[in-house]
């Protein structure tokens, strides 16, 4: 299927879905959660222990707080001057909330702890609960969960390193700089607003040619890496420094050598790191499977939309909220 069609398609899936949800009555939203719960209820012990623990990673909130004058009722959210993505996204997993309900948010790439409890896409990685007041929700997902089928072996693929991404911020261009020329690398940065061409600058590259590579290095933007998710589902080995921000993906929680390798922070080892997974493929192999592992836990949505909507119910319980889902208590976060 041709390339550009395929993402048209894609698009026009996600806005006709999210379209429907809107005429969808507000009743049948409030039966699906609470049949979801039940059926959260009615699962092993391990398997709740799994939700629970992903519900706490998103909310690390343990306390009652009082929420900001500046919050909305849920039933007079409008889209008016914020981003389609977002906003249907934000629709989906409040839908069905009791009408009074009063939440606080934030769209965009959100890169500070805000002072208040708010729901937002993404939140920089702290020690602990540091970060508590970032509630993460899976926000502008058509954008940052692709997820391709990748049906070439690690060992088909060629034995290089490849990245493409947006000049938006100085240590990709760096790391692009670095790179641009290296033997080992097919590496570049998409021109984003510069007046002129510069020589680390490359065509763009689409996900199934980038998946011909057994490298693919990862390099956050503003925020987090977008062509994360997509590398730890393919048969790709994932390279990158250490996560400073995380979403709804948990950046934070991937750990070095086992879901990825991880370079130093100016990148400067990554032709060290090709070379010596090129001549220990099964070790590359054995941390694709874990990436892979992490990965499918978010490709089951009626798990995802059971996740989102009891992130959502902690923050109404402890706001001092009614929430129609309210049927249990979660254990505090440790």
């Amino acid at each position: 299927m041709n390339i550009q069609f395929s993402k048209s398609l894609r698009r026009a899936a996600f806005y006709g879905l999210h379209a429907l949800v809107r005429m969808v009555p507000s009743a049948f939203w409030r039966r699906r959660r609470l049949a979801l719960v039940e059926e959260f209820q009615a699962q092993p012990p391990n398997a709740r222990a799994a939700i629970e623990k992903r519900v706490d990673y998103y909310n690390r909130l343990s306390r009652p707080f009082a929420l900001s004058p500046t919050a909305e009722r849920v039933s007079a959210f409008s889209s008016k001057n914020k981003s389609s993505a977002y906003s249907c996204d934000f629709r989906r997993v409040t839908a069905g909330l009791p009408a009074e309900a009063r939440v606080s948010y934030l769209f965009g790439d959100v890169t500070e702890i805000p002072e208040t409890p708010h729901f937002v896409k993404s939140r920089p990685v702290t020690e602990g609960p540091a970060n508590a007041n970032s509630v993460l929700l899976k926000l502008n997902s058509i954008r940052h969960y692709c997820f391709v089928e990748d049906q070439i072996p690690f060992a088909a693929k060629k034995p290089m390193a490849v990245w493409r991404g947006k000049s938006n911020r100085q240590h990709r261009i760096d790391f692009a700089r670095r790179f641009a020329d290296h033997p080992m690398c097919n590496i570049g940065c998409v021109r984003h607003k510069e007046k002129s061409a510069q020589p680390w600058h490359r065509n763009y590259m689409s996900i199934q040619e980038q998946l011909q590579y057994q490298f693919i290095v990862s390099v956050e933007g503003i925020d987090v890496a977008t062509n994360l998710k997509w590398i730890m589902a393919s048969n790709s080995l994932c390279l990158m420094r250490k996560p400073r921000y995380e979403t709804w993906f948990m950046e934070g929680s991937l750990i070095a050598g086992y879901h990825y390798v991880q370079l130093k922070d100016d990148h400067s080892d990554l032709p060290a790191k090709i070379e010596y997974y090129r001549n220990h493929p099964d070790e590359a192999q054995a941390i694709i499977k874990n990436a892979n592992a992490f990965s499918q836990q978010f490709m089951d949505r009626r798990q995802e939309t059971l996740i989102a909507w009891l992130v959502i119910d902690r923050y109404l319980q402890l706001s001092g909220q009614p929430s129609k889902t309210r049927r249990y208590a979660l254990a505090e976060p440790a």
